[in-house]
């Protein structure tokens, strides 16, 4: 793995830092690769209980697709006619946010800055977004004659509503942390000083959660959001099954009668 990422697993919490500080945290193809792996491999894991995506530096989280790299590219495509440039969307990014949003866990986004492009939609792949109050998001991609990738298209509307959502990405601009809270893209704002501490420790107690139940949570809000309610019950049904029949659950319930703090496994 590039050095452009760190991987780290630690006690159940895997911890992915994008590390180009010098250049915004900007996608350039061995960043991709590299985030594409970590995401991946952290997904798959069944030791890694939660996710933390988080950043180097504190100007950006990711400022998205590294354009300098991004132009050489394109030089390169109109004298070869490949058109092999774009195909980073179905390489890298693609796979970079079904990792993030199927991940079988909960997946927290640590925002240290500004969050544009595919950075903000990997932000937005993210379970929960803990935000410094001098980070921003912009989507970004009309502002360089593109389209919405990294799952914006999906995830914004979702968000923010349909109306919203259009707006921003046909008039990107830069969006403070508190009216992102006040949107609904940020789930919680922090000082900036705050944020790594915090992200740490509420990111170590996802991955001492019950992950089951965390995993179950995620597919039914996820299923919800494209089945009817008469499909979603019946879904809901499958997963409460799944979750009452868990190690987990077992242990919550002597908790409570035991009046003790339950020590999930994480199974």
């Amino acid at each position: 793995m590039a050095d452009t990422v760190l991987y780290e697993v630690s006690d159940g919490l895997a911890t992915i830092t994008l590390n180009r500080p010098e250049a915004m945290n900007a996608l350039n193809i061995a960043t991709k690769a590299a985030l594409r792996e970590a995401a991946e491999s952290a997904a798959g894991d069944t030791a890694v209980r939660a996710i933390l995506l988080t950043a180097a530096g504190d100007r950006a989280f990711c400022v998205g697709q590294d354009l300098k790299e991004h132009i050489g590219l394109l030089a390169a495509d109109r004298e070869t006619g490949s058109g092999q440039t774009m195909s980073t969307v179905k390489e890298h990014y693609n796979p970079i946010v079904r990792a993030l949003a199927g991940a079988p866990k909960p997946v927290l986004a640590a925002v240290n800055g500004v969050a544009a492009g595919a950075g903000f939609g990997f932000a937005l792949a993210a379970d929960y977004r803990l935000v410094a109050d001098t980070a921003a998001f912009n989507t970004s991609f009309a502002g360089v004659a593109l389209t919405a990738d990294s799952g914006i298209s999906w995830t914004l509307p979702r968000v923010i509503g349909p109306s919203r959502a259009a707006d921003l990405l046909l008039f990107p601009r830069s969006i403070s942390a508190q009216d992102a809270l006040e949107l609904g893209i940020a789930n919680r704002v922090v000082p900036a000083a705050e944020l790594r501490a915090e992200a740490e420790k509420t990111a170590r107690a996802l991955a001492a959660g019950p992950t089951v139940a965390y995993a179950a949570i995620k597919e039914a809000v996820a299923y919800g959001l494209t089945h009817s309610l008469a499909e979603t019950l019946e879904k809901e049904d499958e997963l409460q099954a799944r979750a009452g029949q868990s190690e987990d659950h077992a242990i919550a319930v002597q908790a409570f009668v035991n009046k003790e703090r339950p020590k999930y496994l994480g199974r």
